[in-house]
């Protein structure tokens, strides 16, 4: 018997080595990772995709001193749904029996009231807001929590109700079980922690970062205007080598993890934070790369990263923004297929991307040329697609070159 065909690599660089898997789609989706006896970890590859597997270029994207290797797995993989389901069923049973020992009855209005899905910080599971809605639940008291940590294999539990209005996006976020909402996470060998009642992590930006943290910064002042607790501007410093970089934050729970952060992770002598509205900073002509990381839309910024570049040399600009794009009218074509249709709506997503990239490289044209009075030339340099949030809304990242002609 041949095997399963996976990636061997080093625990430490686990996720960034998956990340890319994904990215490339040569990741198995049905399967979990295996941790094999030596601490190594196994990523299950897709048998299709072997041949156009260029490890080297896998090593430069993760790290200069990882390794990685393809191997056959004796040993058997989990298959996801699975494992999911054996989740799903230890949590369904030990509520059952809750219920009951309640006099009450179990019906598939509350299996349906069960979580789907879930974030995991270190032993702490962080529920949303579209569970455990139904009033019988708070009949069970605090033993519901602990039940419910029991079925999850957590220590502690919390439960996201939504984000806030206060201008800040802090997280509506109520502890259920636990002494203390303070999490650690490591990516890419960077040390973040947060109280997740106060400050949000946005895991879905994983890709995003380490393309950052493949930048070559070396000698270069950078600006991180939205810089949150740290999920960009320590990739910058710690990674990418910048010079020196401001970051921007006005949630004082924020600026005080990324003080931290910062101190944790030793480039708080390259950091200068700046709390409060980066729209009133009184710095101008020092940047050579700006990075704008606000979603839905950074606009509001962007004059004041074009104030902050250095006027002769120019810089980059990292713009972030939801793009909405519209799936093309198939109705007319009744014989197309589905692989025919994700081409196609691939295809209208990358134009409408590109239409509104060429927009904003005008609009900053002209910004930078009403605040220094010269003329400059945009150029589109990469749209980087990050992550989806629904069909044909995506987060993407322009990387915009701008310099004085």
């Amino acid at each position: 018997m041949e095997g399963v065909p996976c990636l061997r690599v080093s625990q430490c660089h686990a996720q960034q080595f998956r990340t890319c898997l994904q990215s490339k789609g040569a990741l198995d989706p049905s399967l979990c990772l295996l941790k094999d006896s030596d601490g190594t970890v196994l990523l299950p590859l897709l048998p299709s995709c072997l041949s156009q597997l260029d490890l080297q270029s896998l090593r430069t994207m993760v790290a200069s001193d990882s390794a990685c290797e393809i191997v056959r797995s004796q040993s058997p993989l989990l298959s996801k749904k699975k494992t999911g389901r054996t989740t799903g069923n230890k949590l369904e049973q030990i509520l059952q029996e809750l219920l009951e020992s309640h006099g009450e009855r179990w019906t598939e209005e509350l299996r349906g009231d069960l979580p789907r899905s879930f974030q995991r910080h270190e032993d702490l599971f962080l529920l949303g807001d579209n569970c455990f809605s139904l009033p019988l639940w708070k009949k069970m008291g605090p033993q519901l929590w602990s039940a419910v940590a029991k079925g999850l294999g957590a220590k502690r539990l919390a439960k996201m109700s939504k984000i806030s209005r206060d201008g800040f996006r802090s997280p509506v976020v109520t502890m259920l079980l636990g002494e203390h909402s303070w999490v650690k996470h490591v990516d890419n060998r960077i040390k973040y922690e947060f109280d997740i009642t106060q400050c949000m992590f946005s895991a879905g930006n994983i890709t995003e970062k380490l393309r950052v943290a493949g930048f070559d910064c070396r000698g270069e002042t950078v600006v991180d205007l939205y810089a949150g607790i740290g999920y960009f501007t320590l990739p910058y410093l710690v990674h990418a080598g910048a010079s020196h970089l401001h970051a921007c934050e006005w949630n004082p729970d924020a600026v005080e993890t990324l003080q931290k952060n910062l101190v944790a992770n030793g480039v708080s002598d390259r950091c200068t934070v700046h709390q409060g509205d980066n729209r009133q900073l009184r710095l101008c002509d020092i940047a050579d790369r700006v990075n704008l990381g606000l979603i839905p839309s950074s606009e509001d910024g962007w004059p004041v990263a074009c104030r902050l570049l250095k006027r002769t040399t120019g810089g980059i600009l990292h713009i972030h923004q939801n793009v909405t794009s519209v799936l093309p009218n198939t109705a007319a074509i009744p014989a197309i297929n589905d692989a025919t249709q994700r081409v196609s709506g691939k295809k209208a997503d990358r134009e409408v991307w590109q239409a509104w990239a060429d927009d904003t490289a005008n609009r900053i044209a002209s910004l930078l040329k009403d605040i220094t009075g010269a003329r400059w030339i945009t150029n589109n340099q990469h749209i980087e697609h990050v992550k989806s949030y629904a069909p044909h809304v995506h987060h993407i990242v322009l990387d915009l070159e701008c310099r004085p002609s």
